[in-house]
């Protein structure tokens, strides 16, 4: 068999890629990545999933260590740091979603912020630093997500962070630490033999690990490949490679680095306005309209008679009586019940009160899916369509194709600043809060991302901002 350089392509463009390479595109929306991951991940900390995790990493030790968000008394190994705050990221399902479907951020970000503080003293590891590596990390998973047409549609099989994620923080990894094009080789492979997580633990508290263990295990495969361990250089080529993953897996040589053009730049990411699976946030939309029906009618929730949702067959969302917070997140019918009882979602809406509220139970009952056959299960074209029957005959119906926050309609920078805000506050103080967002706004001037660090780990800090130079 005759293989293709696949695989040497993807180690040239991660040892090759240059601050140069960055455009004023890709830096704008990845520094909006970055705040709304710092954002999802701090309020994640405060997480029982969260606290679960701390407690089994506390049992390695390690006299290099690094922060551990919103917790200054708790430093951790980078790989374990990486991991914690990882999983804070993806704990609440809040985090950003990319297209072909995956969460890219929160397997790339941790590994670089950890890695920052805990090598050795050296060069200053600065904004653009920062930036570049970080889309590196981003870069490799799009392109991996471009070999295979299943990964276009809402996996089924197995959960996407946890495969390209693992190989995108190898990758970030790799770049920071310096790798020679063989090691970047190396890391890619090993990466491949970290990576996996069936979709059976979606809507679980173990689903928040699959980030976790893609920023700790992609960061654990370029300490590897720096100590000389060695793996298939054609992995990437290889059906019983990478392609173990995608049944119709069709690697392609990336071009080369002068011909290079970012997917970050042909494409944006979705950054979620509450907590819960994306594919809810089309349902929530829908709902929304519907709602304003039944507030001019002044309609009680108990004179409806059905809910219809027309939505994809997507069978992991799909719980008609979910029983935790998790499934609460991956439940269009809760998302659908809970928006029409309280006329909007939030970070409470999935508390376990909330959940159990007879309220919700009753209109619960109501809800029927249909899938029509041109709803297909892709975060690119998929719609919801709802209507609410009443008992008195009258039907309202509403559809979305494209809900607020979506790539196709994003966020203002505004928005998200205050879901920053929002999300941040419950852990930093307000001081500290307005001055990572005014660092991660201008990312690109900051000279020594230890700042950074430093109003990450110790919410009272207030002298941090003189020690920049931006």
């Amino acid at each position: 068999m005759i293989l293709k350089p696949v695989t040497e392509s993807f180690a040239k463009l991660i040892h090759g890629l240059k601050v140069e390479h960055l455009t004023d595109h890709v830096l704008k929306r990845s520094k909006r990545m970055i705040l709304d991951t710092l954002g999802v991940g701090i309020l994640g900390t405060n997480t029982d999933v969260f606290h679960k995790v701390s407690r089994y990493s506390k049992l390695y030790s390690s006299n290099i260590s690094s922060t551990v968000w919103g917790h200054p008394d708790l430093r951790l190994p980078p790989t374990y740091a990486a991991f914690v705050n990882g999983v804070a990221i993806h704990s609440m399902d809040f985090d950003d979603t990319w297209h072909p479907a995956t969460h890219p951020s929160g397997a790339v970000l941790p590994v670089l912020m950890s890695l920052s503080e805990a090598l050795p003293p050296g060069p200053k590891f600065s904004g653009l630093n920062l930036l570049l590596f970080f889309n590196i990390g981003i870069e490799v998973q799009g392109q991996l997500l471009r070999f295979s047409k299943e990964a276009k549609d809402i996996p089924r099989r197995f959960h996407p962070p946890s495969v390209i994620g693992t190989l995108g923080s190898a990758a970030a990894a790799s770049r920071f630490l310096g790798l020679s094009l063989t090691q970047c080789q190396e890391a890619l492979a090993i990466a491949v033999s970290h990576a996996g997580a069936p979709m059976a633990n979606a809507a679980t508290q173990t689903k928040p690990l699959h980030i976790g263990n893609a920023a700790r295990h992609g960061m654990e495969a370029a300490f590897l490949a720096m100590q000389g361990l060695q793996g298939n250089k054609h992995i990437l080529d290889l059906e019983t490679g990478f392609g173990a993953f995608y049944a119709n897996y069709s690697p392609q040589v990336l071009p080369s680095l002068d011909s290079h053009t970012w997917l970050l730049d042909q494409q944006d990411v979705a950054f979620k306005r509450f907590p819960a699976h994306l594919a809810t946030h089309w349902v929530a939309d829908a709902a929304t309209a519907v709602k304003k029906h039944l507030s001019r009618e002044e309609v009680p929730v108990e004179h409806i008679e059905k809910i219809v949702l027309r939505i994809p067959d997507v069978p992991y969302v799909n719980r008609p009586f979910p029983n935790s917070e998790h499934e609460a997140r991956h439940s269009f019918q809760y998302v659908a019940c809970t928006l029409l009882l309280d006329g909007g979602i939030a970070v409470p809406s999935f508390h376990k009160s909330q959940v159990e509220r007879p309220q919700v139970r009753e209109l619960l009952r109501k809800v029927q899916l249909e899938y029509p056959p041109d709803n297909h299960p892709s975060f690119n074209t998929l719609y919801c369509e709802m209507s609410v029957t009443l008992r008195n005959g009258v039907t309202f119906t509403e559809r979305s194709d494209t809900f607020y926050g979506h790539w196709r309609k994003p966020l203002s920078q505004k928005d998200l600043q205050d879901k920053f805000r929002a999300n941040a506050s419950r852990t930093l103080s307000r001081e500290n809060v307005e001055k990572l967002i005014e660092m991660v706004e201008n990312l690109e001037e900051l000279e020594d991302c230890s700042v950074l660090t430093t109003l990450l780990k110790d919410p009272s800090a207030s002298d941090v901002v003189s020690k920049s130079n931006m």
